[in-house]
């Protein structure tokens, strides 16, 4: 790297910059017996991290263009105009890629291209492409689990990497796929559960909570979780913290009447 071409990086790509969306709630309750959880595997031994490589000043630039990029698709965006954002997304994410490659300890790096899939993915949800949305929070997983283990105390990043799982768990849910939803949901959970220990008054994590726990109490034959999602579908519904994503699912739970 020359002292003449240096990485930049927008302060806006360090911070997770979307309205989190619980979306994609599975609206039905399946009737037949739940699926039992998938068995979980022993984790293998940490591996070495790869060394850092220093980047070409071509990547430099490319890298400095693809910030340019970014920045250009969060205001077409933030202005209805999600396919200008798609295309201005998938312009800067190769180059942002190479840069985490390059050095995959560089955190500000990973968070970058964590929040660049995730825009890319809610831009592409907007226009109704939801299976491209499901495919780019699966490719962010790895990224944002990285932030959320870089930055334990960064509630923002944690919620959304909840939400993330919790649509994907929902995906499967959808189409039957309980095993493959039950860990998406049980890793959600242990996300949520922490964010609303660290500030119970906040609705964003409680109804991330809420919908982490809707999705489990269908994905599986755990009659606590189930219970769980009842009496804080209660609670919620009554102090009017529910929002409009899980309302439906929480009368359902609870029995209570449906508007209209």
């Amino acid at each position: 790297m020359t002292n003449k071409e240096t990485l930049t990086l927008p302060k806006s790509a360090l911070i997770a910059f979307l309205t989190l969306s619980t979306a994609m709630t599975a609206s039905a309750f399946a009737q037949e017996a739940p699926a039992a959880p998938a068995a979980t595997t022993p984790a293998a031994p940490a591996e070495a991290a790869p060394a850092a490589t220093e980047m070409t000043p071509e990547q430099i630039a490319a890298f400095n263009t693809a910030v340019t990029d970014f920045t250009a698709g969060q205001s077409a965006q933030q202005s209805g105009d999600n396919a200008t954002a798609v295309a201005k997304y998938e312009a800067a994410i190769p180059a942002i890629k190479t840069a985490v490659e390059s050095d995959p300890s560089k955190m500000d790096n990973v968070n970058f291209l964590a929040n660049a899939l995730y825009a890319n993915a809610a831009a592409y949800g907007a226009m109704g492409q939801l299976d491209k949305t499901i495919a780019l929070y699966g490719e962010s997983l790895p990224h944002w689990r990285k932030v959320v283990e870089a930055k334990p105390t960064d509630a923002a990043s944690r919620n959304i990497l909840a939400g993330i799982l919790i649509q994907m768990g929902n995906q499967k849910l959808g189409a039957q796929d309980k095993a493959g939803s039950a860990p998406l949901y049980s890793e959600a959970l242990t996300l949520a559960r922490k964010s609303v220990a660290e500030n119970a008054s906040d609705n964003i994590s409680k109804n991330i909570l809420l919908s982490a726990l809707i999705g489990a109490s269908q994905s599986t034959s755990d009659t606590a979780l189930q219970a769980e999602a009842v009496e804080m579908s209660k609670k919620m519904l009554a102090d009017g913290s529910v929002d409009a994503t899980n309302k439906p699912s929480a009368q359902a739970l609870t029995g209570a009447p449906q508007a209209g």
